[in-house]
């Protein structure tokens, strides 16, 4: 059985949906797009 009171003291908000995205942009990470991009750009060269 799950133990409710347990899981509530535990329990930790996440963050809000504004702030989440606020942390991903701000990580500037690459997606696959952006280093197939950079890799036609180096060969180019």
């Amino acid at each position: 059985m799950i133990d409710f009171e347990e899981e509530l003291k535990r329990f930790t908000p996440s963050l809000e949906v504004s702030q989440t995205e606020e942390d991903i942009y701000k990580n500037d990470l690459k997606d696959i797009t952006d280093i197939v991009m950079q890799m036609t750009e180096d060969l180019r060269k």
